[in-house]
């Protein structure tokens, strides 16, 4: 009876319980933290291990999927906004070098070393930082190391998910408290949801294509088309930094600015019907990580784990707050967009997205809250997970 189409059933069915959730709790309990939950529990009880694979969203979300998407997110985000967010950038920083700073202060005297060294760049990004430590600690010999690096980078999302989500609700609270009473105004704002974002003001350079002719497969094809440019210049290794940028950085810098010249239509995956379809299959690759994670693995090495995430959360959030108090930026918008480091980009979009849907009463208000949240944690996404965890993974394989 089981097949491709019955694992694409509960595929569908752990998705559908977590945006359930999370909506009747007003995203205080963010779909992404439910539905990485069930799925958990799933591997360990009667889900089987390649439900994910065996639905073929794998390949598609894995490939082409992400790099459509983080496209799409270019058109989504003008320069000027990326211009605007250097701020968040800086504090994203501030938050990795306080993470990483308390962690080797005090991490060493708590747990093996090798531990703090693995565990980590994990924690600070994604799957390529947790494969490049995974790596090094196996041909050091530090065989538990390595599966303490892929053990974080599995369970890191369940500690930033709900902070991320209380951050998020303090921030859209106090904005709608001051748009309500009139005294914040929408500026260039986003329109609706992460897949409904329109941007106003942009020159275009080329023509738009008639109504008549821009199909669904055409959209697709053109995002296709700049997301396969990005892979060849992520290839490219840049002279002066002595080092390559990711392709998922090019795909969305070259978004912003082929949306910019008109080449790109402006919000390309909603006008096309796509968003949903890819958002799930990436979403649901992200939650295949968890099938290596055994609850032998997790009590083996939960304590230590534990420590570390608090560890290097409170440092995380200590040199956030002084660099959101230099620049004058709010604290838990601040600190939202520094936890983006323990998960990264999709999720950073669905919270937001939901946290936005969860508060907002009328479309004015969704439209006002996208403006000033989405842009930011996007940017976090890519500062911490995508450019500085490849830097940090790479400093650190060297250590063991």
């Amino acid at each position: 009876m089981y097949n491709f189409a019955l694992a694409f059933v509960l595929c569908a069915v752990v998705y559908i319980i977590g945006d359930m959730i999370s909506t009747a709790t007003k995203a205080w309990i963010p779909s992404v933290f439910v539905t990485a939950a069930i799925v958990l529990v799933g591997y360990w009880t009667v889900l089987p291990k390649t439900f994910v694979s065996d639905s073929a969203l794998i390949p598609f979300g894995s490939t082409i999927g992400i790099y459509l998407l983080i496209t799409h997110m270019g058109t989504v985000i003008s320069f000027k906004q990326l211009v605007e967010q250097w701020k968040t950038i800086v504090v994203c920083l501030a938050g990795l070098v306080g993470m990483c700073a308390l962690a080797f202060l005090i991490g060493p005297q708590l747990m093996d070393r090798s531990f703090v060294i693995s565990g980590l760049p994990p924690l600070t990004g994604g799957i390529v930082a947790a494969t490049t430590m995974m790596d090094a600690a196996k041909e050091a010999g530090l065989m538990e190391a390595a599966v303490f690096a892929i053990a974080m980078y599995c369970i890191q999302g369940f500690a930033g998910y709900p902070l991320t989500a209380v951050c998020l609700q303090f921030e859209g609270k106090k904005l709608l408290k001051q748009y309500r009473s009139g005294t914040h105004e929408v500026v260039n704002a986003n329109v609706g949801t992460a897949n409904e974002v329109q941007q106003a003001g942009r020159h275009k350079l080329l023509p738009g294509v008639p109504d008549k002719w821009n199909s669904t497969v055409l959209i697709l094809g053109k995002l296709g088309l700049v997301g396969w440019m990005a892979t060849q210049l992520g290839g490219i290794t840049i002279p002066l930094l002595n080092m390559k940028i990711s392709g998922a950085v090019w795909a969305l810098v070259l978004g912003i600015f082929f949306t910019s010249i008109g080449f790109l239509e402006e919000n390309s995956l909603n006008k096309s019907n796509s968003y949903g379809i890819l958002m799930f299959a990436l979403m649901m690759y992200i939650f295949d990580g968890l099938k290596d994670c055994t609850p032998e693995m997790l009590a083996n090495i939960i304590g230590p784990m534990i420590l570390l995430i608090v560890i290097g959360v409170l440092g995380m959030a200590a040199l956030s707050f002084v660099a959101a108090k230099i620049l004058k930026m709010s604290f838990p918008m601040a600190f939202a967009t520094a936890l983006t480091a323990l998960y990264g980009f999709p999720p950073n979009a669905v919270i937001t997205e939901n946290t936005c849907d969860a508060l907002a009463k009328t479309p004015e208000e969704k439209e006002f809250l996208m403006s000033h949240m989405f842009p930011p944690m996007i940017v976090g996404g890519f500062t911490t997970v995508t450019i500085t965890s490849v830097i940090i993974a790479g400093v650190f394989a060297g250590m063991f």
